[in-house]
C-alpha cells in the first residue's frame, strides 16, 4: 500500500499535480541565472513522508552545488602607455626596485585597458593587477629589469588572466594568493576540494581569530612544528657540490646577475677562458664601484665641497688602460690583472688593454696587509711614463695594434691595494645589524638573486630565520649551560696512513659522544689529504687497494659511535693527493673544482652508517623506501667536492668548505714590494696550553690599536684599512690589555693577512692557470661574493686560527695531529651565532691529548 501525504494529490502515473503544489515566490530575474542549476537534481527520496516515527523533515535538504561564478562583462579600451607610465613607475621602480622598458609598459598598459576597463583608475583596478605583476616577477626571480618580450612577463600575464572576473583579481578559491602569487592558501585549497566535491565549505577558527579572542594578536605566535623531521636542524642542512652550484654571469648592461644558457663542459672553446676573466673583472668592477670611497656626487656645490674636504674624503676614479695614450705624467688609479709578459716582465691588463708595470717603488696600502700575485685583480695608482720613441713619433702601441694590444711606455706605482670588500648584508641589501632584521631596504643589493639554489634571501630569508630561531635559538635559552645543537665540527687533514690520525679522531669522538641526548653537534666535517702522498701514482701511501684499506679503518673507527653516526652529517672533503685526481697530478696542483672520492673505495663507510640507522629505527637519507615513512631521518656521509658549500636555513648561514695549502702558494708567487717597515716583527713560539683549551697564540679582538671593528659600519674603507677580529678564549674575569703592533704574535699576523687576501679577492684561486688551474666553465663555484657566513679553510702550511673579517668568520685547523707535539690532537669547533650561551658564536681552536 501506498502512503501519500494529504497535502499532495498523486496522478495515475504518479506524478504530482503542478495546481495543488503550493505557491512560492519566485527569485529576481538577476539572480535567477546565477543560481539556477543547469541539471537539477532529482528528489532523493521518493517516498518522502513527514510522519514523526520516520523523522524525516517536510522539506528534504538539497544537496550543495557550488556557485558557477560567470565574468562581468568589461568594455575594453585603448591605454595609451604614457597614461599608465605615473601609476607604473610608482608601483614597480619605488615599491619594488624594478625598472619597466618600453615592451613591458605596452604590454602592462595592452593588458590593463583589454581587462580593466574604464575603471582602471577610478576603481583602482590597475594599482591591483600591477602590484600582483611586480610580485609574481619577484618570486620567479626574473632580474631588476622587466622586458616585455620575456616568456616570464607574457606567464605571468596568462595566468592572471584567468583569475580576474570584472577587472577585479578574484579572492575566492580561484583567488590568488597574497604570500606565493599564483598559488592557493592551505585552507583556500581546502575549500576549493571541498566544493569540487559537492560539499559544503565549514567555517573553522584560524590562528588569527583565535588569538584575537585571547588578546594574543600582537604578539605574532606561530604554531612550533609537531614533526619530528622538520624540527631536527638537519632537515634544514644542505651540502652543496661545486657542479651543482648555479651558474651566474654578471651583465654589465642590466647590472644584474643572470643564468649561464650554455652547457658546461670540462674541455671548452678558448673563448670560455676569456669570458671567465671578464665576469671577474665585472663582478669586482661593480663593487668597488658601489663603494664609498668610489662615488662621486653629481651635485656640484661649495658647501659639499667643505663638507668632503673637512672629513678627509675624496672620491677615486678608475681609469681604464686604453685612456693612457697622450697622458704622458698625469696620476691616474688603474684596475686590473696583475699578469706575467712574455718577456718575463710584469704587467696589469683590464678588458681594455695591457700596459707594463714597474713596482720597483711601491708600497701596499695597509702595508704588508695583504699578497699580491700574478693573477689577482687589484688597484694600483701612480703615473704613467711614455717611451721616448713613443713621444717623438705619436704611436701608442707597442707590440700589437688596436686598443687591447700591449700599449707603449709604463706604469710607475706607487700605491697598491687589494679592492676593498663588501659586507654580506650589503650585497644581498638587507637591513638590520647583521642582515636579521624583518625589514628590508628599498634599493640596492642582489637579495632577489638565488646564488646556490637554495632561495633567495628577500623571498625566504625572514621565513627561514623565524625557523631557526624557533628550532635552535628558543631551546637554547630555555636550556642553557646545555651543549648547542648547532655545532659543527672541524677537523683539519686526516692522514689514514698515520695510526695516530685515528687515534685523535677517536678521542675527539668520544669527547662529543659523550653528549647528553639531542645536544650532539649536527655536522663533522673531515678534510683530506686523507694520505700523505699521491695514491695511485706510484708514491709512498701504496696503490687503490691500500687506498681502500685505509678508508676501511676509518669505517671501523667511525662504527664505535653510533650515537653520532645516526644523529650528525659527516662531510668529508678531499685533497690533492686523493683519487681518481692524483693517479695522473702526482701530488700537484690539481684543477678546481674537483670531483669527489669515488664510491669504489668508501663503500664500507656507507654500509657503516646504513647499519646504525636501521639499529635505531630510523631511515637512511636518500634511500627511504614505503618501510620508511614516518621514521626520522637518520646520519649520513657526504662525500663532497673541493670547494663545496654548505647551507643552514637556506640563505641564512651559508659555510664553504675548500681544502688548499693556499699560503705556502702565496708565499712562493708573491711579488715583492718596497718594505718601509724599520724592523721585523720576530716571530713567538707558541705555548703548550692545557687540554681541551683555545690555541693560545691568538690574541682578543682589542690587539689592534686604533683600528675599527670588523663589524663597524662607518668603517673607512678609503683608507683600505680594515680591522680584523681573532677569535680567543681568555680566562673569565681577565682584563685584557692593548698590545702594540709589534708584541702581536706572527702567527696571528699571517693569518690576518691570508684572510684579507682571499677575501678581497673574493675567489678563492686568485693565481695564473699555470700555478693553480681552475675549471672555466666551473668558475662560480669558485666565487666569495656574497662573502659566506663562515669558512673553512684547510690550510696545513698556515697556522691554525678562527678570525672575523668583514662579518665572515674563517677556521683554519690546520692538521689534526699537532706538529712538534707527541700525543696532541687539534681541531674547531664552530657554533652558530646566537645560538649558544654567550650568543656570540663562532669558532674555538681546540686541543686534546690522546
Amino acid at each position: 500500500m501506498i502512503v501519500q501525504s494529504p497535502r499532495q494529490k498523486r496522478t495515475k502515473n504518479g506524478q504530482t499535480n503542478a495546481q495543488d503544489r503550493p505557491s512560492r515566490p519566485q527569485p529576481q530575474a538577476a539572480a535567477a541565472g546565477f543560481f539556477a542549476l543547469k541539471n537539477p537534481a532529482g528528489p532523493s527520496n521518493p517516498i518522502p513522508s513527514s510522519s514523526p516515527a520516520f523523522a524525516t523533515p517536510v522539506h528534504p535538504l538539497k544537496p550543495f552545488q557550488p556557485p558557477v561564478l560567470t565574468k562581468a562583462a568589461i568594455l575594453p579600451i585603448i591605454l595609451p602607455p604614457a597614461t599608465l607610465r605615473p601609476l607604473a613607475f610608482r608601483t614597480f621602480t619605488k615599491k619594488h626596485s624594478l625598472t619597466l622598458t618600453s615592451t613591458a609598459l605596452q604590454e602592462l598598459a595592452t593588458f590593463i585597458g583589454r581587462h580593466c576597463g574604464s575603471g582602471w583608475r577610478e576603481e583602482g583596478l590597475a594599482e591591483k593587477v600591477l602590484e600582483e605583476v611586480a610580485r609574481s616577477w619577484k618570486n620567479r626571480n626574473g632580474g631588476v629589469i622587466v622586458e616585455g618580450n620575456s616568456p616570464e612577463l607574457k606567464d605571468i600575464l596568462k595566468t592572471l588572466e584567468g583569475n580576474m572576473s570584472g577587472g577585479k583579481i578574484l579572492t575566492g578559491p580561484r583567488s590568488l594568493s597574497r604570500q606565493n602569487s599564483l598559488l592557493l592558501e592551505p585552507d583556500q585549497e581546502e575549500q576549493h576540494a571541498h566544493s569540487r566535491l559537492g560539499l559544503r565549505p565549514v567555517p573553522s577558527l584560524t590562528r588569527e581569530d583565535s588569538n584575537t579572542s585571547f588578546g594574543m594578536s600582537g604578539l605574532e605566535f606561530t604554531e612550533e612544528p609537531e614533526d619530528d623531521s622538520v624540527r631536527d636542524v638537519r632537515r634544514w642542512l644542505k651540502v652543496i657540490h661545486a657542479f651543482d652550484q648555479p651558474r651566474l654571469m654578471y651583465n654589465v648592461g642590466k647590472k644584474h646577475f643572470e643564468r649561464d644558457p650554455s652547457k658546461p663542459s670540462l674541455l671548452p672553446a678558448a673563448s670560455h677562458k676569456t669570458d671567465a676573466f671578464r665576469n671577474r673583472y665585472n663582478v669586482i668592477h661593480q663593487r668597488i664601484l658601489r663603494n664609498e670611497a668610489f662615488q662621486s656626487s653629481s651635485v656640484q656645490g661649495s658647501s659639499l665641497r667643505q663638507r668632503t674636504n673637512a672629513s678627509g674624503l675624496s672620491s677615486h676614479k678608475i681609469t681604464p688602460i686604453a685612456n693612457l695614450l697622450g697622458r704622458h705624467g698625469s696620476n691616474h688609479m688603474l684596475l686590473g690583472m696583475l699578469v706575467v709578459l712574455p718577456t718575463g716582465s710584469l704587467a696589469i691588463s683590464d678588458l681594455t688593454g695591457t700596459i707594463t708595470l714597474d713596482l720597483s717603488h711601491a708600497v701596499a696600502i695597509p702595508e704588508d696587509s695583504a699578497w699580491f700575485t700574478p693573477g689577482m685583480i687589484v688597484l694600483i695608482d701612480g703615473v704613467y711614463e711614455e717611451e721616448e720613441e713613443t713621444m717623438t713619433m705619436g704611436n701608442g702601441l707597442s707590440g700589437s695594434s688596436g686598443v687591447g694590444g700591449t700599449i707603449g711606455g709604463r706604469f710607475q706605482g706607487f700605491f697598491i691595494g687589494q679592492p676593498p670588500c663588501e659586507k654580506r648584508r650589503v650585497t644581498l641589501g638587507v637591513s638590520g645589524p647583521d642582515g636579521t632584521g624583518a625589514d628590508h631596504t628599498i634599493g640596492g643589493g642582489f637579495g632577489w638573486i638565488d646564488f646556490l639554489g637554495v632561495g633567495s634571501e628577500r623571498a625566504v630569508g625572514s621565513k627561514m630565520r623565524k625557523l631557526e630561531h624557533r628550532i635552535l635559538r628558543q631551546p637554547a635559552l630555555l636550556e642553557d649551560g646545555r651543549p648547542s645543537r648547532g655545532r659543527a665540527v672541524i677537523i683539519g687533514e686526516l692522514n689514514l696512513d698515520q695510526p695516530r690520525s685515528l687515534q685523535a679522531l677517536r678521542k675527539i669522538l668520544g669527547l662529543y659522544a659523550s653528549d647528553p641526548e639531542g645536544c650532539t653537534p649536527m655536522t663533522f666535517v673531515l678534510a683530506g689529504n686523507f694520505t700523505q702522498h699521491a695514491v695511485m701514482a706510484r708514491g709512498g701511501s701504496g696503490g687503490s687497494i691500500e687506498y681502500k684499506e685505509f678508508f676501511d679503518a676509518l669505517a671501523s673507527t667511525l662504527a664505535d659511535f653510533p650515537s653520532l653516526l645516526t644523529t650528525a652529517t659527516f662531510v668529508f672533503v678531499p685533497g690533492d693527493n686523493d683519487g681518481w685526481m692524483s693517479a695522473f697530478s702526482g701530488g700537484a696542483a690539481t684543477p678546481l673544482p674537483r670531483k669527489p672520492v669515488p664510491d669504489l673505495f668508501t663503500s664500507r663507510i656507507r654500509r657503516v652508517f646504513a647499519a646504525a640507522n636501521a639499529e635505531a629505527g630510523l631511515a637512511n637519507p636518500g634511500k627511504e623506501t614505503e618501510k620508511d615513512a614516518g621514521k626520522r631521518k637518520g646520519g649520513e656521509a657526504v662525500w663532497t667536492t673541493n670547494p663545496s658549500r654548505i647551507t643552514l636555513f637556506g640563505p641564512s648561514h651559508e659555510m664553504v668548505l675548500f681544502r688548499d695549502d693556499i699560503s705556502a702558494r702565496l708565499r712562493r708567487a708573491s711579488v715583492r714590494l718596497k718594505n718601509t717597515s724599520k724592523a721585523p716583527v720576530e716571530p713567538e713560539p707558541p705555548t703548550n696550553g692545557n687540554d681541551d683549551s683555545a690555541m693560545d697564540n691568538q690574541c682578543p679582538p682589542s690587539s689592534l690599536p686604533d683600528a675599527p671593528d670588523a663589524d663597524d659600519e662607518d668603517m673607512a674603507d678609503t683608507t683600505m684599512t680594515d680591522a680584523m677580529d681573532v677569535d680567543s678564549a681568555p680566562a673569565l674575569n681577565q682584563k685584557t690589555t692593548m698590545l702594540p703592533p709589534s708584541s702581536i704574535p706572527y702567527d696571528v699576523l699571517a693569518a690576518r693577512k691570508l684572510v684579507k687576501t682571499i677575501l678581497d679577492q673574493g675567489y678563492l684561486a686568485p693565481f695564473r692557470q699555470a700555478i693553480r688551474p681552475v675549471h672555466w666553465d666551473y668558475t662560480s663555484a669558485m666565487y666569495l661574493y656574497p662573502l659566506p657566513t663562515a669558512m673553512v679553510l684547510v690550510d696545513t702550511t698556515a697556522p691554525p686560527f678562527c678570525v672575523t673579517y668583514e662579518g665572515c668568520h674563517v677556521i683554519n685547523p690546520g692538521s689534526i695531529l699537532v706538529p712538534g707535539r707527541k700525543g696532541a690532537a687539534r681541531w674547531v669547533e664552530y657554533e652558530l651565532p646566537g645560538v649558544g650561551g654567550t650568543g656570540t658564536g663562532g669558532g674555538r681552536v681546540r686541543e686534546c691529548t690522546f
